[in-house]
């Protein structure tokens, strides 16, 4: 089975990595790629975002199926692209990808399905704001309707600071989404989705706040870990069940059939999982300690997944222990980040089987020096016997790593570690 994975960060690096370790996989493209993906798969340049390039890139490469990471190129479309090259695609449909490219959408799915989630409101007009900021609240939430890369979200219990918000969004032609606050410690959910058939993988937690004791603001996700020790296995049932399932089915009743990766955001408070968002891809950086404790082979799950055939497939079997993704973010990010600097003692050793380095915003320097690109530069990835033993190994792979201004979050798990994380 020869392979394109598209898109350029650290989520893409551990599906290269996965993938690779698939003994059908016979060839490995990844398009654009970055530094690190390069050490492992052969790299061609494309603009993820449009259909005709990446199917003829396709075409020329004789892909038997094409792996898409990030949202924009499902939202604008491109796996309808691939597939209509008569190649199969893992990655949902234009139609399908709006239960993540319209909040105002994906909430209609879910209470057609009868899925618990928060009580919303859409505003697309600055009139409105001030009368929705009084229906809301004490705490407030106020997203962009739209993709923002995990950025366009304010949780806050300063109501100027979300009038803002909404204010700016508005201002810039984006519809506001005010939500109720949803209580509870927040869980992501990777599913594989083929039409109604739904396979579970991990559970992880993301740290979306750029500091130490979720402070400061959101940002595509500073780290993660899996699984979950505070989460009992039948509360990930019920998520499958209760929540999954049903918006499975209602796409599939709608005419939009999802296939692909299905990631429900939820929190889990005293009346049981609530959603949050979903999303229509592996999220990053969950993906990175997800896949790192995969032992089935990547490839027959996403190629069975994209053909239809899923439920004909074991289920996954996962190795012993955890894992933990610390993302080592630029100077300055999750604003504007100062890139360009040198990066030294990311190298990866292929015997070292307790931590790794996956890249996100790199390049390789005409003089061959690997240097920043990006606001999240680096995954690293420490798995272990336990979540102790596997923050341990991230976080002694870190301080192996140069990269000047930047900075990363010292407490990715550690709230579990310590036994502080209550549900319900």
């Amino acid at each position: 089975m020869r392979v394109l994975v598209i898109g350029s960060g650290a989520r893409e690096h551990a599906l290269v990595l996965a993938l690779r370790k698939d003994p059908a996989v016979t060839a490995l493209v990844a398009a654009p790629g970055n530094a690190g993906i390069a050490q492992h798969a052969q790299t061609r340049a494309v603009d993820p975002s449009s259909g005709e390039a990446v199917a003829a890139l396709a075409v020329e490469v004789k892909a038997d199926l094409v792996v898409i990471g990030p949202e924009v190129p499902l939202v604008l479309g491109v796996a309808d692209a691939v597939r209509a090259a008569g190649i199969a695609c893992f990655g949902p449909s234009a139609d399908a990808a709006r239960i993540e490219g319209s909040k105002a959408f994906a909430k209609d799915v879910m209470i057609a399905a009868g899925v618990r989630t928060a009580h919303s409101e859409i505003v697309d007009t600055p009139a409105d704001l001030d009368a929705a900021l009084d229906r809301f609240g004490p705490t407030w939430v106020v997203k962009d309707d739209g993709l923002a890369a995990g950025k366009g979200v304010v949780v806050t219990d300063d109501r100027l600071a979300a009038r803002d918000h909404g204010a700016e969004l508005l201002e810039n032609g984006h519809p506001v989404l005010f939500e109720t606050f949803l209580d509870g410690p927040e869980v992501s959910l990777f599913c594989l989705v083929d039409g109604e058939t739904v396979v579970p993988l991990l559970p992880a937690q993301d740290h979306k706040r750029v500091g130490d004791g979720d402070t400061g603001p959101n940002t595509g996700g500073m780290g993660a870990y899996t699984p979950l020790p505070w989460l009992p296995q039948e509360t990930v049932t019920a998520i499958v069940d209760d929540v999954v399932k049903p918006v499975a089915a209602e796409l599939v009743r709608r005419g939009s059939a999802f296939s692909g990766l299905l990631y429900a955001g939820l929190a889990i408070g005293a009346e049981g999982p609530a959603v949050i968002e979903f999303n229509c891809r592996f999220g990053d950086p969950e993906t990175q300690a997800v896949l790192s404790l995969l032992e089935s082979p990547l490839g027959e799950l996403l190629n069975a997944t994209a053909t239809g055939t899923l439920a004909d497939v074991a289920p996954p079997r996962w190795r012993d222990g955890a894992a933990v993704t610390v993302v080592v973010a630029a100077e300055n990010y999750p604003g504007r980040p100062r890139i360009g600097d040198v990066i030294t003692g990311a190298e990866d050793s292929a015997q070292n089987t307790a931590s790794s380095v996956l890249h996100a915003g790199t390049e390789s320097r005409a003089d061959g020096a690997l240097v920043s690109a990006g606001g999240r530069v680096l995954s690293v990835v420490g798995v272990g016997a336990d979540l102790t033993e596997a923050r341990v190994n991230a976080y002694e792979r870190i301080a192996r790593i140069k990269l000047a201004g930047s900075h990363y979050r010292t407490d990715i798990g550690l709230a579990a570690v310590e036994d502080r994380i209550q549900v319900g």
